[in-house]
């Protein structure tokens, strides 16, 4: 393998560092852009400096500080917002122990977590103070303080704009509680719970440590500019949108603008003139699905094949016309978007290609919250579409136990992992031995180094006759029906003596109806069985799926699109 270039980056070494670094760079640059609503469908922009956005910072933790809060639990559970971001690097930059909560757990799940997390402050949008309420009044709870980041008439609540005012206020006044503070930046600075998705959630103890020496590490594979816009989409509880979008955009000074929702991605993203989104395959591979669709509506799939194809020769002659002639599909989405970064669930290779042949260039990364949580990432100069990119300068990935085909565990090692599960000793130990952590991913590495994984420990099925079979593997070729929209690969006994595979396929209703000519839904299996019978032919005997079970109700998944296969197992069984 060549020698590798990285871009010089600068150290961090903790969260305050992080803020005052770009501050000190680009005070006027716009950190937040979000609309604030003065009634129904009326509302106003407004814009948020970086010198704003570290007042409002310092202001909220010296509240917090006075409230004798160092060193506590804080939890924060709500919508992408400017309050949530302030929040969290109030708490952190304060020597504080920040809790972020996913916005869509379940009434009891969202209690246990506050439980468990032993949090004493949780800040909130407005909907879900009378749930937390109720937690607070439970005799096993610590909370002391519930803070609404929306106006509410009950008393006994705190908002969030009168005491960031009044920590504002005792700042100006001499109070220098939070610049006394010294960070530990080894100690857990971050209490993140795992999404779940087969169990009970683990809760991951990240230091700051933890996490500036991954932002380092992105940074010196992949450049950011203060002239970006990002649109944060994805949950931000979750690592891999916080860490990318919300911490990497402040090392770089760029400007972040909240989404509306799922539904107005593409609204929002000419309204805010996007250069950088960070989304899941599920997402982008809609997307380019629609602009295909768009395309051959219009008549027009021939000639845009045609040119497609003389833009990628040019390209490999260094002539890159793709931004000029494919400006009306850029144009839909803003005119400016010029890189996506993904993650969290390995994507089809034609939409990789597929979104590079219009001149936006896709870079996948992955990591696991654990990890703080990248681990490898294409790069801005090195790119295997259908690998999960190379290690990222820092960390250490080696395959344990690999087989014959040289798929094993994937392992890693470096300043990004975990202190710990917290209060777990015994996951802890199953996870992290001699300083490698245990992914529990199966993945192989080819000759230049670059990592490609083939699905999770967990997922994979162990037939009768020993062989191991990545479902992931089978679903990307089933996607890749233009009528599906998602599938999930799965066992079932046959016998004792054997195992068949078997398929649940998400197909859509329109795309069916155009290419099968009819919505039976007993005639439509028999059309999508004729096709898993061609992806079987390509296949060796043991991987043939042997039966279906077709539906266009979206599979079970967690916040951030990863497929809950405990879920909809037990569904089918």
């Amino acid at each position: 393998m060549k020698k590798r270039k990285f871009y010089d980056v600068e150290h961090i070494n903790n969260m305050r560092e992080l803020l005052n670094n770009t501050v000190d760079k680009y005070p006027q640059n716009i950190a937040y852009k979000f609309k604030k609503y003065r009634g129904k469908n009326k509302f106003e922009y407004v814009n948020k400096t970086y010198s704003e956005f570290k007042y409002d910072v310092e202001g909220l933790s010296t509240k917090l500080l006075n409230m004798g809060l160092e060193g506590k639990k804080i939890a924060v559970i709500g919508n992408n917002r400017y309050e949530w971001c302030t929040t969290y690097l109030a708490v952190t930059t304060g020597n504080m122990i920040i809790v972020p909560l996913d916005k869509a757990l379940p009434e009891n799940e969202l209690e246990s977590l506050l439980h468990r997390s032993e949090a004493e402050v949780v800040f909130c949008d407005g909907k879900y103070v009378e749930k937390i309420k109720k937690v607070k009044e439970q005799e096993e709870s610590r909370l002391k303080y519930i803070v609404s980041f929306d106006e509410t008439e009950e008393n006994e609540i705190l908002i969030y704009n009168e005491i960031l005012e009044q920590g504002k206020k005792e700042r100006l006044s001499g109070n220098t509680k939070y610049d006394e503070i010294k960070i530990d930046e080894e100690k857990m600075s971050i209490l993140l719970f795992t999404s779940g998705t087969t169990s009970t959630s683990k809760g991951v103890m990240l230091s700051q440590k933890n996490i500036c020496s991954n932002i380092e590490d992105i940074a010196s594979v992949v450049k950011m500019y203060p002239t970006d816009t990002l649109l944060s989409f994805l949950p931000i509880h979750h690592t891999f949108e916080c860490t990318i979008t919300f911490l990497y955009g402040i090392y770089y000074g760029v400007t972040v603008a909240f989404c509306d929702g799922i539904k107005y991605i593409q609204k929002n993203m000419n309204e805010y003139k996007v250069t950088v989104f960070v989304a899941v395959p599920l997402v982008l591979e809609n997307i380019y699905r629609k602009v295909w669709k768009g395309i051959d509506e219009k008549g027009k799939t021939k000639v845009m094949k045609t040119i497609v194809a003389i833009t990628r020769g040019l390209a490999k002659i260094k002539i890159d016309l793709r931004k000029k002639v494919f400006k009306p599909v850029i144009d839909q989405f803003g005119g400016k978007l010029r890189v996506v970064f993904y993650g969290a669930a390995p994507m089809d290779k034609k939409t990789i290609l597929g979104f590079n042949d219009f001149g936006v260039e896709l870079i996948q990364g992955y990591g696991l919250t654990e990890t703080s949580p990248v681990v490898t990432a294409e790069t801005d100069r090195e790119k295997r579409p259908g690998s999960i990119g190379l290690p990222l300068p820092n960390v250490e990935v080696k395959i344990y136990n690999p087989d014959e085909e040289g798929n094993g565990e994937i392992l890693v090692k470096g300043p990004n992992v975990m202190l710990g599960y917290y209060k777990n000793e015994e996951e802890t130990k199953k996870s992290l031995k001699n300083g490698w952590f245990y992914t529990g991913d199966y993945g192989y590495i080819d000759k230049d180094g670059f990592v490609f994984m083939s699905g999770r420990k967990k997922d994979v099925i162990v037939l009768k006759n020993g062989k191991n079979i990545y479902p992931q593997e089978l679903e990307f070729l089933i996607n890749k029906l233009p009528y599906v929209e998602e599938s999930m690969v799965f066992s079932r006994d046959r016998n004792s003596m054997d195992t068949m595979l078997c398929a649940k396929i998400v197909y859509n209703k329109d795309s069916a109806k155009d290419l099968f000519e009819t919505e039976d839904v007993s005639k439509l299996k028999e059309f999508i069985w004729k096709d898993i019978k061609e992806i079987n032919k390509k296949l060796p005997d043991v991987k043939h799926i042997k039966d279906i079970i077709i539906t266009e109700e979206p599979l079970i998944k967690t916040t951030t699109q990863k497929v809950k296969r405990y879920e909809e197992i037990k569904k089918i069984n």
